[in-house]
């Protein structure tokens, strides 16, 4: 059984098991939670669940491994003729979750 859920702005497919990187969630390492909107869920058997715009009473429950932060993006201004440069960085949160269990 897989599902597409929707957090932190983006939409994942997930299956049981999978490890996935995602936004920053609230939450302590070993929490399990249940990942924000589930918009689809199919299973082996071909029958598939639509959304509209999420499926009622379905639900995924993904357990915290931990926090972290990616590497570090540099940003850099530059204008020509203008004496003008800017350089910063950037390094975004992020939370690595396993996916337990998929409910229909």
């Amino acid at each position: 059984m897989y599902a597409i859920v929707e957090t932190g702005g983006k939409q994942y497919r997930v299956e049981e098991g999978d490890v996935l990187t995602i936004e920053r969630l609230v939450g302590d390492e070993g929490d399990v939670i249940n990942l924000g909107r589930v918009l689809l869920v199919g299973g082996a058997e071909n029958n598939t669940t639509i959304g509209t715009p999420v499926v009622e009473g379905a639900e995924v429950r993904a357990q915290i491994i931990e926090h972290g932060r990616d590497k570090k993006k540099i940003i850099f201004r530059y204008q020509n003729k203008s004496r003008y440069r800017v350089k910063k960085g950037h390094r975004q949160p992020h939370t690595r979750v396993q996916i337990q269990s998929i409910t229909l």
